[in-house]
């Protein structure tokens, strides 16, 4: 669902802003082959999903906290929600 979508992390410096790189993309979550349910995925480019899994990543040549990394992946989450709501693709019991 996540192909030819744009990049909802969108990590400055990082994102390559292609949709045809477009996958879900999950925080490591620290079990070995194990991840988070989809709901708590974003669409990620394959740069950004790449820096999210753990790979190094710089802005002007200062490399990025893991913090701000994990803050534009929650945001893409939130992206990504509201773009699935919009789209009836996921609901609200209650809506």
């Amino acid at each position: 669902m996540a192909r030819d979508r744009d990049c909802q992390i969108r990590i400055p410096g990082v994102c390559n802003g292609d949709p045809s790189t477009t996958v879900l993309c999950h925080l490591p979550d620290g079990g070995m082959g194990s991840k988070r349910h989809d709901i708590f995925g974003a669409h990620g480019c394959s740069d950004c999903h790449r820096v999210v899994d753990g790979g190094a990543a710089l802005f002007h040549g200062e490399p990025i906290p893991r913090d701000a990394i994990r803050l534009w992946f929650y945001e893409g989450v939130f992206n990504t929600q509201q773009l699935l709501l919009d789209e009836g693709l996921i609901s609200v019991r209650g809506e």
